[in-house]
């Protein structure tokens, strides 16, 4: 059985436009081999293993699993062109906390496990509601585990990893001096100005430690537009990255002149605690976004993030990177 596709207001130049974050649709087909031009993906990431040469890219866009639940799909490809799949790689389960959809799944390994970052979507209410406001419900980042990059994935808890009174979205993962921890954004339905905030994690990353730190806010960055139906900024999509000399770097999206747009934070102190430089200008403004970053196997430095930003037509697009040191420059735009 199919669902409607929820539909998320998110910012644009006059308002807000209706942005198809994917939550459901049909079941996974069967595994063939794709293109990226030929196949609808949003908010979708790649790691190498650099061991087989493969790349996996994740996603959840659309799809279900075999129970008709909402579920994570996988492909794999030597060269980035010809990609293999789906293969389903998480279903959510039974009397599981949340089932409305599964948004923006990001692939980390880590001590010889792997791990996904997912963010899951309900119908549920938080207690505070505002009149005239989209509805806050019970949003969250949560981590699953495996032993291998193909799954299964199981998670630790019945519950988000990130606090549950908080609307989050979008966690990614960064080590810093030894410590690992969730990178987030903090949803603008719920603090109008949408944060990025960062939580340590436990040593295995089955929970978080102590409380978030905030680390920026949308309207910090000169190029974010304010909705003029809510006055907000939204964040979307935080992904670290070290440059070759050692800034500590962030790619993230938010709405610009040109819609959806990837911006670039620069952490002065090259912490998480920044504080954070926000790029005068868009290193991508053309209505795409939700951007991440990873070596090919000749060590080029890639961008893929997905455009154009409405539903059923975005795209997963790869872009070569320019490493200047001090900011980043995309050579293919």
């Amino acid at each position: 059985m199919s669902h409607p596709l929820r539909l998320i207001p998110l910012l644009a130049l006059a308002g807000f436009a209706l942005v198809a974050r994917a939550d459901t649709n049909s079941p996974a087909a069967p595994p063939r081999i794709i293109h990226l031009a030929d196949e609808r993906l949003r908010d979708c990431c790649v790691w190498l293993d650099t061991n087989s040469q493969t790349y996996y890219l994740v996603s959840s866009t659309g799809h279900r699993g075999p129970n008709h639940r909402p579920a994570v799909v996988e492909y794999t490809s030597k060269d980035l062109s010809a990609w293999e799949g789906p293969h389903v790689i998480f279903e959510t389960p039974t009397n599981f906390w949340a089932h409305r959809g599964i948004w923006a799944p990001e692939l980390h390994a880590y001590q010889g496990k792997f791990y996904l970052f997912l963010t899951f979507n309900t119908d549920e209410l938080l207690p505070e509601q505002w009149r005239d406001w989209e509805p806050r419900v019970k949003r969250g980042s949560q981590i699953l585990v495996s032993d291998s990059p193909a799954g299964p994935f199981q998670p630790f808890a019945n519950h988000a990893t990130l606090p549950a009174d908080m609307m989050t979205l979008d966690g990614t993962f960064w080590v810093e001096d030894g410590t690992p921890y969730m990178v987030f954004s903090h949803e603008w339905v719920q603090i109008t100005d949408g944060r990025m905030e960062f939580i340590q994690l436990k040593d295995d990353l089955s929970d978080t430690v102590g409380d978030p730190h905030w680390m920026f806010q949308g309207s910090d960055a000169p190029w974010s537009k304010k909705s003029k139906q809510y006055g907000c900024h939204v964040t979307d999509g935080p992904y670290l990255y070290r440059s070759k000399t050692g800034k500590l770097m962030m790619v993230w999206s938010s709405f610009g002149d040109g819609g959806y747009s990837v911006g670039l934070a620069v952490s002065r102190s090259g912490k998480l605690a920044g504080p954070w430089d926000q790029q005068a200008v868009p290193l991508y403004s053309h209505d795409g976004g939700h951007p991440m970053l990873f070596n090919r196997l000749d060590g080029q430095l890639m961008m893929m993030l997905h455009t154009p930003n409405h539903a059923p037509d975005e795209r997963a697009h790869l872009y070569e990177v320019e490493d200047l040191g001090d900011t980043l420059r995309l050579k293919n735009p």
